[in-house]
């Protein structure tokens, strides 16, 4: 599962208020290099929670310095989405979102503990019949 991912996923369990965003407990994660398209993470930006990628970088991150995947700073926050990023900035988002999967772990709803499990980089989202 890819960070970018993560940040459209939400709890439904019944009686949930507030299901998002969900928190990562990842025990496996992966590195695979891809080639960057900059226009393609300008509009991914501009329709994504910044602040819960923010959360999920923190979440990750020392899972990350296990495996010697090294992360570096991403800005606190983005001003304007519509100005340029500037090419580190721009590589170390790129990275973020989708050269880091979480292959083995959890989410884990806010609001009822409820943990999905993540198998193979599939969060399994399902939910048992009495949580519908």
């Amino acid at each position: 599962m890819r960070l970018l991912t993560h940040n459209y996923l939400k709890s439904n369990v019944r009686g949930t208020e507030n299901g998002y965003p969900l928190a990562i407990e990842a025990t496996k994660i992966v590195y695979e290099e891809s080639p960057i398209d900059k226009e393609l993470i300008k509009q991914i930006l501009q329709k994504m929670n910044y602040s819960v990628l923010k959360t999920s970088i923190q979440e990750i991150a020392p899972l990350c310095a296990k495996s010697d995947i090294l992360i570096d700073e991403v800005p606190d926050q983005l001003q304007d989405m519509n100005t340029e990023i500037d090419t580190k900035t721009m590589e170390n988002i790129h990275k973020v979102l989708f050269d880091i999967h979480v292959t083995e772990g959890a989410l884990i709803c806010p609001d009822t503990g409820r943990r999905f499990p993540i198998v193979q980089g599939i969060p399994n989202m399902v939910l048992h019949e009495d949580e519908i």
